[in-house]
């Protein structure tokens, strides 16, 4: 029988140090909102909460009504569970503070946004840290995502592996369906929006963009970085989001993005760099603070910067 989320946590208690009833109590909480949001995702087009909100956000990007509803929720189910002492989210300019201590959560309501009303698979992603966001990734104490696609699947981390939850439309529960996902050391994908080849900054990543083509790579590039890290997870390959001539620093978000998606790619066996440093050795120094992202299986990923190295 699978076994259900919140079962498996209090199973893990015994294994991880810093599992305690308030941290399971908090993931319960996310896992909850994300079955919300999963069901307003389901039903956007009778919902009527597809399509533009008709703002922008901190990021200058533009917002789309799903978007605003699922930072809703997550915010009011983390600011109503009582275990959250910081709550900051990509589509909000300032941290929230509710107390001095105990759990910080970084997340994206909901990437991919602009695949929402094409029906094209989206997610939440979120970052747990003990009393601040503004740490280096590798202190994370829980990392991971919900994708909403033709199954709804949470993948997650508590630094011992990565495992992967499928929720069951009949009970409502998210249950165990991999309770092991290791990333293969080698693929046959890569993943880059090469329509930006020219304004990439690397020469040495144009290089090996064409040397995977010489290896009979596929290329596969959704657009969603849940959508698109989720099949680097399972299947393999790479997954970049370099700097470029317009976006120097690059584009993804640390502590949004880059740094659960890091967490996850590393546990389960895989590497994730900037192009010059581990990103989980990145220490924030702004809430909304972007980087380049370079992540996947190890060989690719060792290949990738080699060739930048090289030029």
């Amino acid at each position: 029988m699978a076994v259900p989320f919140s079962v498996y946590l209090f199973q893990q208690k015994e294994e991880v140090e810093w599992l305690n009833d308030e941290l399971i109590l908090l993931l319960n909480e996310i896992a909850t909102a994300t079955k919300e949001i999963a069901g307003k995702v389901r039903k956007a087009g009778l919902l009527g909460v597809l399509g533009s909100a008709g703002k922008v956000n901190v990021q200058g990007e533009e917002v789309q009504k799903l978007d605003e509803l699922a930072n809703e929720i997550l915010i009011e189910s983390l600011r109503n569970c009582g275990k959250a002492c910081q709550i900051t989210s990509e589509e909000v300019e300032d941290c929230l503070v509710v107390s001095e201590s105990g759990y910080a959560v970084a997340f994206d309501p909901l990437d991919g946004s602009s695949n929402i009303d094409v029906n094209i698979s989206i997610g939440t992603i979120f970052s747990i840290h003990r009393d601040s966001v503004m740490k280096p990734g590798k202190e994370q104490l829980a990392a991971g995502y919900v994708i909403y696609g033709p199954s709804t699947m949470l993948v997650m981390s508590l630094g011992r592996g990565v495992v992967a939850f499928t929720l069951d439309p009949e009970s409502g529960n998210f249950l165990l369906s991999h309770p092991e996902v290791k990333l293969p050391e080698r693929g046959k994908i890569y993943s880059i929006n090469e329509a930006n080849r020219d304004k990439w900054t690397s020469e040495g990543l144009r290089k090996f963009i064409d040397y995977l083509k010489g290896e009979k790579y596929t290329l596969r590039y959704v657009g969603s970085m849940v959508a698109d890290v989720h099949r680097t997870l399972f299947k393999g390959g790479i997954f970049i989001y370099p700097a470029d001539k317009k976006n120097a620093k690059g584009k993804l978000r640390l502590l949004y993005e880059a740094s659960p998606m890091a967490f996850l790619i590393e546990q389960a066996g895989g590497l994730a760099s900037t192009g010059e440093k581990p990103i989980l050795e990145v220490v924030p120094e702004e809430l909304h603070q972007r980087v380049p992202v370079i992540l996947g299986s190890r060989w690719e990923v060792e290949k990738c910067l080699e060739f930048m190295r090289e030029g």
